[in-house]
């Protein structure tokens, strides 16, 4: 964050100072868990599922913060407080706080939000900092990932850790960068119609990436054209192309392709496709899914190997090939740091071998049909890797949750296409209507009877690995985030070590 006192951010975010000095420097970060805070911090008491932040705004003051953020003042808390006017929810269009039952979480939000907006504002103006945006159905965290490690390769890179890219993650992110800081990249995630217009309000990007357009969170949408719509809302907020507004699209995803004419931003499209102005050519993949292809831009061309896995990282490879090109950075530069990029962020496609010989593959964070496909051609592709037999491979699965009404053809659709893909086992964890249609549609599909286990729990799940799985078999873990099924992969790499 810039240098604020207590009185500029109390201006600027229309609050109350109270027992403190105006002139009080913020020296440390901002933080909603009063346990991260560093001296000279910002705590924001915030709502959350278990507590409420203001009960810990005593203890953050006790810890050396400069100051609270708080919707309401806290009484005997011995130390700097910036009181934020109330605000109506119903005129906001932010992602609720579960917790926030009486609005307390959406002022302070809103405030929180508001100081990020200056802060980008100062550093864009005074130090050039170029903010990117990346939005998609699918994808969105590796992509963010991999434009992080090109732009590291041209100066200092701000990002959310994981996931982070929500009505919190997105502002908080924001404050991580200062007068050091040469790019921030963001995520933009959504859940109804509006919300990413707000997040780019937030930290107005110069580089918009639109990935795709698929079906997660189709149940909160309602059809693929309202969220195509959504994620438009990141190409509408850019700059046009005059002031340097960048406007990334996969024109693989005919969809994304058509957000084209929603913005004044210049336009590169980047895919598979041969008028793509960013492209991949020759495209080969290595006994783990790692794929290696000739990168061909407008300013060369440049041959790619990367390291992390799967063949839809491709195109990831090539939108944060596109965000390199438009900051600046000469296509072999772009094409090195791909290079050296691995997965930075936890259960995405992580692909590890136990001790014994079992290749694990951990995509456990979250799930959505066109994730699952992704995966599962991994899973079927790394099978047949090596020129000799086949090995064999176990999809263990969960829930794709916020699909609607289609959740279970989603789930159908899945089961079906597993065995398509020659999956030998599949082991099918939750005993609700989605998860039974995975089950049904795969043994329909392929009658596998005893090849195919339906179990409540991740335990179970484990109980089944443990007894048949095999060195040399293939393990994929994935579902949805809320479903937790990283325990199982993570079970087989503590119990059966990992390969040195």
């Amino acid at each position: 964050m810039i240098d604020l006192t207590l009185g500029e951010i109390a201006g600027i975010v229309g609050g109350r100072l109270v027992g403190g000095d105006p002139s009080t420097a913020v020296t440390g970060t901002v933080e909603f868990d009063s346990r991260r805070l560093t001296p000279g911090g910002l705590f924001l008491a915030l709502p959350g599922e278990r507590v409420d932040g203001h009960d810990f705004v005593a203890r953050a003051l006790e810890s050396g913060a400069a100051a609270a953020l708080v919707a309401r003042e806290v009484d005997g808390a011995g130390g700097a407080q910036i009181v934020v006017p109330a605000v109506d929810r119903r005129e906001t269009n932010a992602m609720a706080l579960a917790a926030d039952t009486d609005g307390s979480g959406a002022a302070v939000l809103t405030a929180l939000g508001a100081l990020a907006r200056v802060s980008v504002d100062r550093l864009v103006a005074d130090h050039g900092l170029v903010v990117v945006g990346v939005t998609g159905s699918s994808g969105k965290t590796s992509t963010k990932d991999l434009i992080g490690a090109v732009l590291s390769d041209a100066g200092t890179v701000v990002a959310p850790p994981g996931s982070f890219n929500n009505e919190i993650g997105h502002p908080w992110t924001a404050l991580r960068a200062d007068e050091h800081t040469d790019f921030l990249v963001l995520e933009l995630s959504a859940r109804a119609p509006g919300n990413i217009r707000e997040l780019a309000a937030l930290a107005p990007p110069r580089v918009g990436v639109v990935l795709n357009v698929g079906t997660a969170h189709l149940g909160e949408f309602g059809s693929r054209e309202v969220i195509a719509a959504t994620k438009g809302e990141l190409v509408e907020a850019l700059p046009d192309a005059a002031h340097g507004g960048v406007a990334v699209l996969n024109v693989d995803d005919e969809r994304v392709a058509a957000m084209a004419g929603r913005t004044a931003a210049e336009v590169v499209t980047v895919g598979l496709a041969a008028s793509a102005d960013v492209r991949a050519e020759g495209i080969r993949l290595d006994d783990e899914v790692r794929a290696s292809f000739t990168l061909v831009t407008p300013r060369g061309e440049a041959e790619v190997s990367l390291r992390v896995h799967g063949e839809h990282q491709v195109g990831n490879a090539l939108s944060a090939a596109a965000v390199g090109l438009a900051c600046g950075m000469e296509v072999g530069r772009v094409a090195a740091a791909l290079g050296t990029a691995e997965a930075a962020s936890e259960r995405r496609m992580d692909v590890r071998v136990t001790a014994d010989g079992i290749t694990v593959i951990n995509d456990s964070y979250n799930a959505n049909p066109d994730s699952m496909r992704a995966a599962l051609k991994s899973l079927a592709v790394m099978a047949r890797s090596g020129g000799g037999r086949p090995r064999r491979t176990w999809a263990v699965l969960g829930e794709m949750a916020e699909l609607g009404e289609d959740a279970v053809i989603e789930h159908d659709l899945i089961g079906r296409y597993l065995v398509r893909l020659d999956v030998t086992q599949l082991v099918v964890v939750g005993l609700g209507r989605p998860q039974r249609a995975m089950f049904q549609g795969a043994v329909q599909e392929g009658s596998w009877g005893s090849e195919a286990g339906h179990v409540a729990t991740a335990e179970e799940a484990v109980a089944i690995l443990e007894e048949h799985a095999e060195p040399g078999d293939i393990v994929l873990v994935k579902a949805s985030a809320a479903v937790g099924l990283w325990s199982v992969a993570e079970h087989l790499l503590a119990t059966r070590g990992e390969e040195k």
